[in-house]
């Protein structure tokens, strides 16, 4: 065969190579696309996460002065986890949360999370009263989706403040698809903790939070994926109680047992109005037999009363060294006190039967 015609069969069978679908496919594909990034919300409260020293180096600061861009700003790399936006809903000191925001907290966050374009929302907060604040949000939030709480135990001005790294975490966690269907959940210190349990432990510590005798959800390890130490269905939100009508909910008080306790307290907590009470007991729930006294004539009186302990730790169960069914008591099972008056004031909002607000506390 001559050299032209061998050059000639060769272009005949390029064109033909060229012309026939999807001819050389693989080298000339588009890269894929890379996936689309989630969207969270950032619901800011307040808290020391956004506070800042009067001058630096100083112990004092003030909560929630500094704003939500300044906060993402700090934290570089959020707008490689998710598309961020953000509304303040307050800018208190935890110290200061009350009815009012928590209302206007749970109403936003469940008008965010019924958007299909909403995939997680991040809520920053102060750490006093952040347990208190996540367990009732947790008991009124019936979405799937995440909702991650997050403070800091050192201003945003301060030497290693430990903000910015927070809040990386609870935004890694809320634009985590593995983190739906976990209920409400708190990062602090590279942790996340279920809202049902976690507590503060600490006054200063940025170990502060601790899930006292369950342990953390999750382990945050910024750059990586986050390691799940817990099933969803242990941490998951029953979430059995709503907001719907409701402006402010039933005042409730805790009174605290020590030695020589009297009834004066029971009687300053009834003349005010309470509509529930929680013992924070000594031991296994108890109290002087003049306090117990005083916590029986107010539940004869319709007053509900909870049994729950000072101690930290551990479970207040039924007629356990007090005869909680003769006294119309509400044992409060491991419940600290300030969880078991978040519970017992959302119960009041729905019944006042002792008996079905003993069954809503062993079972949320």
């Amino acid at each position: 065969m001559s050299p032209k015609r061998v050059v000639s069969l060769t272009l005949v069978l390029l064109v033909a190579l060229l012309a026939a679908p999807g001819a050389l496919a693989q080298t000339t594909a588009a890269p894929a696309a890379k996936p689309a990034l989630g969207h969270v919300v950032i619901l800011a409260t307040g808290g020391t996460i956004a506070g800042v020293q009067p001058k630096e180096g100083e112990a004092g600061y003030k909560s929630g002065a500094v704003s939500i861009d300044s906060l993402v700003k700090a934290a570089p790399g959020l707008e490689k986890l998710a598309r961020i936006d953000g509304e303040q809903i307050a800018s208190i000191g935890s110290q200061d949360m009350n009815d009012f925001v928590w209302v206007k907290l749970a109403r936003k966050a469940a008008e965010l999370l019924a958007q299909p374009d909403v995939d997680g929302i991040v809520v920053t907060h102060g750490t006093d009263t952040l347990e208190e604040t996540a367990y009732f949000l947790s008991l009124v939030l019936k979405s799937d989706k995440p909702v991650v709480l997050v403070g800091s135990m050192r201003p945003s001005t301060e030497l290693s403040a430990d903000g910015p790294s927070n809040l990386y975490n609870a935004m890694s966690l809320a634009a985590d698809p593995a983190a739906r269907g976990r209920g409400v959940l708190v990062v602090a210190n590279d942790l996340a903790h279920a809202a049902r349990f976690i507590q503060k432990t600490n006054t200063t510590s940025v170990q502060t939070f601790v899930s006292v005798g369950r342990g953390p959800v999750a382990e945050c390890v910024k750059g990586t994926k986050t390691v799940y130490l817990l099933p969803p269905s242990l941490t998951a939100s029953k979430g059995g109680f709503n907001t719907t009508g409701i402006d402010a909910l039933p005042r409730v008080d805790i009174v605290y047992a020590h030695e020589n306790a009297d009834a004066a307290p029971v009687k300053a907590a009834v003349a005010a109005g309470a509509k529930g009470i929680v013992l924070a007991g000594v031991g296994d729930g108890n109290a002087t037999k003049d306090m117990i006294d005083a916590l029986a004539a107010a539940a004869k009186a319709g007053v509900v009363v909870v049994r729950s302990t000072r101690v930290g730790s551990g479970i207040v169960r039924r007629n356990i060294e007090v005869n909680d069914d003769t006294l119309g008591f509400v044992a409060g099972m491991d419940f600290n006190p300030q969880k078991a008056r978040v519970l017992l004031r959302l119960a009041l909002a729905k019944t006042n039967d002792v008996m079905q607000i003993q069954k809503f506390f062993e079972e949320y």
